[in-house]
């Protein structure tokens, strides 16, 4: 299959495992690279590619999983507008079980909530016009990436007159969060594994401040594991030149500027939020965005009244660290014991893009493989 099997050829992997190897030496140092989109992580577990690096290369998590940046309080506030009389609450399958501070979605649809996963702002669209005596929410989250379909389907919405439809919007924005973690004292990294889909919505240039401002290097990677080796390599090689410049592996799908459609749409439904709270990383200015004026017909949060409170996340959990890269899942306490899949205490547990669950599903064993690594050199020392 094309840009498949070919990013997957054993033959490939090895020859740029051989060359970081040999880069990784020149460099005489260890090196943290931050991978910031969440299925990257996932892909770094399920090909084994965290194992195989040499032992001064670590790859540390980033808060690139946009159900796990999401706060408590927002999983209350759509709880609260799903139990308003004839509301029909939708959203994406990943936010169903996400804890709030009393409550999931999924638990609230037990107590009688009318909320339905849907693949697709479209198909929430399609639910208000079959419904139209009920006012359908859809709870709308992620990056750049899922921001246009939202977007596209306001301007659907408004072209066709349905009234009966409003989004609930949590959108965030990647770059303000990068700024945060680089602006971070307690976290030291040496280059970025850019996050691939956004990419393909906004581009290359909005990474610039990256290398400009704050001299380190950035290459955007796809998802299969040769494109994930390739990634690291051209890193590597920056770091080895002593340059620091926004470098796209991805070029199958990323072009320097973007898709001017998509930022078309998002810049005619959407402005830019003063603040909105991440968790983990707390409130970022300018990091979220809401429904413009013009649009304001849609916009659930001024059809519908929310707490809208702050919401500390669970004592036991340290999901906001392992957003930041400070930690990795198996330093949590409750990491597999309390906090599974099955019963998740924190949201990186929950969404099939945390990093909690990529260690769970795919690197179980990965702490005690590191460990194995580090006593066999402390005998060869």
């Amino acid at each position: 299959m094309k840009f498949v099997d070919e990013y997957r050829e054993p033959q490939k992997a090895e020859i740029l495992l051989i060359e970081i190897e040999k880069i990784s030496k020149t460099l005489n140092k260890h090196v943290k690279i931050m991978e910031v989109c969440g299925g990257h992580t996932h892909s770094i577990f399920k090909y084994g590619i965290e194992e195989v690096l040499p032992n001064n290369i670590e790859l540390i998590h980033g808060p690139g999983c946009p159900v796990c940046v999401m706060p408590r309080g927002k999983l209350d506030d759509a709880i609260s507008i799903a139990k308003h009389n004839n509301v029909i609450l939708t959203t994406f399958g990943d936010t169903m079980r996400v804890p709030g501070s009393k409550l999931s979605l999924l638990q609230a649809k037990a107590e009688g909530a009318d909320i339905r996963m849907v693949y697709s702002p479209l198909d929430s669209l399609k639910i208000a016009k079959e419904n139209p005596d009920k006012e359908i929410v859809f709870f709308g989250i992620g990056f750049e990436t899922t921001a246009p379909s939202t977007a596209f389907t306001i301007l659907q919405a408004a072209a066709e007159n349905i009234n009966n439809f409003s989004m609930f919007c949590n959108h965030v924005l990647v770059i303000p969060a990068l700024k945060a973690l680089l602006d971070n004292p307690d976290l030291q990294l040496d280059g970025f594994i850019g996050p691939g889909h956004v990419s393909m919505v906004i581009g290359c240039k909005p990474y610039e401040f990256i290398s400009q401002q704050y001299h380190k290097p950035i290459v955007i990677s796809g998802f299969e594991p040769i494109d994930i080796l390739q990634s690291i390599w051209m890193l590597l090689k920056q770091l080895t030149e002593n340059r620091c410049q926004v470098e796209s592996q991805y070029t199958r799908i990323v072009t320097h500027e973007g898709n001017q459609n998509a930022l078309k749409a998002i810049n005619e439904v959407f402005e830019v939020r003063d603040n909105f709270e991440w968790r983990g990383l707390g409130n970022i200015p300018n990091s979220g965005l809401q429904i413009s004026d013009q649009y304001a017909q849609f916009d659930a949060e001024l059809k519908f009244s929310t707490p809208n409170n702050q919401v500390a996340d669970n004592k036991a959990c340290q999901c906001g660290e392992i957003l930041k890269g400070v930690l990795k899942p198996w330093q949590c306490k409750v990491f597999g014991t309390a906090c599974t899949p099955e019963n998740p205490i924190g949201t990186c547990m929950v969404s099939s893009e945390g990093a909690c669950a990529a260690y769970y599903k795919y690197g179980r064993f990965a702490k005690a493989f590191s460990q194995l690594k580090v006593d066999e050199n402390k005998v060869i020392a």
